[in-house]
């Protein structure tokens, strides 16, 4: 253990010592002028007169159409949660029902299972 850790020690002082004359990338920076054209077809370097790039427009105006599109969309998410919690009220409130007919069928069955055997019994002793 005490030989790993020397030895990773040993690696680090030496790859330390081989990146001491500088840094590993140097950037490289070129003069966009020198490889672009200047002509007005480039829509990616050519300025208008009032200093907006071509093509913003169609940009910004691309943007403003998703975002009335999100608008519409998150407006028809409100009104689908709207029906949807309608939806569920109306489920809660059947189903609360539902209960309480189920208690109220079983409570009638068990007093017609009671008046049968109240009916057996009497039956039974007038014989």
């Amino acid at each position: 253990m005490k030989k790993t850790i020397l030895t990773l020690g040993i690696l680090c002082a030496f790859c330390s010592l081989a990146y001491a004359d500088g840094n590993a990338f140097t950037p490289l920076n070129f003069n966009d002028t020198s490889y672009g054209t200047t002509s007005s077809s480039s829509a990616v370097n050519t300025i208008s007169s009032d200093g907006e790039a071509i093509g913003n427009g169609n940009i910004q105006n691309a943007i403003q159409q998703l975002d009335n599109a999100q608008i519409d969309i998150r407006n028809e998410l409100l009104n689908v949660k709207t029906k949807y919690a309608d939806v569920d009220a109306q489920y809660k409130l059947v189903k609360t029902e539902r209960n309480a007919l189920k208690k109220q069928v079983r409570s009638v069955e068990k007093r017609i299972k009671e008046i049968d055997k109240a009916k057996e019994k009497i039956r039974k002793n007038m014989i």
